[in-house]
């Protein structure tokens, strides 16, 4: 009976590692549709469209595929008030901020951060020790994205962000640690909620707290029409950034627990570069092809078993 069970399980943990493998890819192009956009809007009102737009539809499909928005205990709405402040409020206006003030790439480098601060945040909160391979997985992975990050020169982008640890890269860490607050708080969310609702939910609360600070940016800034390049990457960022990803990525959560699944993020600057050598024809180097294999290893090693 126990072998009959596994190849289900199997297949289904198989289906959710290329979808989060897809999640990686569709956040590495979020590096240059939001570089655009930056330069534009302001954080705040890139963040309110690109989450309204989600908003809206993730809310169409919810109604199309689960009958509409399953009701909230009282429980359920601080959880889904706090996803939204965390996941969708606070980093994306630390994230678009963070990219007015510094490249893409090197905000890339602190998203390779993300699953070791999940993964020390989980533990320090179950009071329990993360295994072995696990850590060892983690670690390589980013090491991994460190090296298609820096290019293969790692020491020298560690003495690089020492000498200019500026405001973007402030903007950076608390962007991490509210990723964290996201990821974390959404194993408890999902308890009785699927990862649809659990998304549509967050970002309805989002993007409520987003419009709410509209003010703030200034009557220029909200009614300032986009380029059409900004545009079509206001819609990448909403759609191709958001809505799928969102969905796939506590689907994860759900399955394979929030350490295991925010390892598959430290694929996100290796698509991120390699998007740069398909679209922009940027050259692919040693590195890229060392660090790639390096983090792809890592992410398999942290989800064996």
């Amino acid at each position: 009976m126990s072998h009959a069970l596994s190849y289900p399980i199997a297949s289904q943990n198989a289906l959710i590692y290329v979808r989060l493998t897809m999640v990686a890819f569709l956040w590495g192009g979020t590096f240059v549709a939001g570089r655009i956009v930056s330069g534009e809007m302001s954080p705040l009102v890139a963040a309110t469209v690109r989450f309204g737009l989600a908003t809206l539809v993730l809310l169409f499909l919810v109604w199309k595929t689960e009958g509409g928005l399953p009701r909230l205990t009282w429980r359920q709405s601080v959880l889904m008030g706090l996803l939204g402040l965390s996941g969708v409020c606070l980093y994306n206006l630390f994230f678009f901020a963070a990219l007015t003030e510094m490249p893409a790439s090197r905000t890339a480098l602190f998203v390779a951060c993300n699953p070791i601060a999940v993964a020390l945040a989980g533990g320090l909160i179950a009071r329990r020790l993360l295994p072995i391979g696990q850590v060892v997985g983690i670690c390589v992975a980013l090491i991994g994205a460190l090296i298609v990050i820096s290019e293969g020169d790692v020491a020298g982008l560690m003495t690089d962000v020492q000498q200019s640890f500026g405001r973007g890269e402030l903007f950076m860490l608390a962007a991490v640690g509210s990723w964290v607050g996201y990821t974390l708080l959404g194993r408890k969310a999902l308890g009785s909620l699927s990862p649809l609702a659990a998304t549509t939910w967050a970002a309805l609360f989002g993007s409520m707290l987003l419009a709410l600070g509209l003010p703030l940016a200034g009557t220029a800034q909200v009614l300032q029409l986009p380029t059409f390049t900004c545009t079509l990457a206001i819609i990448y960022l909403a759609i191709g950034g958001t809505v799928v990803p969102f969905v796939w990525y506590y689907s994860g959560v759900r399955t394979l627990g929030p350490e295991r699944t925010a390892v598959f993020t430290n694929l996100v600057p290796v698509f991120g570069v390699a998007l740069g050598a398909t679209i922009l024809h940027e050259p692919v180097g040693a590195s890229m092809l060392i660090g790639g294999t390096l983090v792809i290893a890592g992410v398999s090693l942290a989800n064996r078993g």
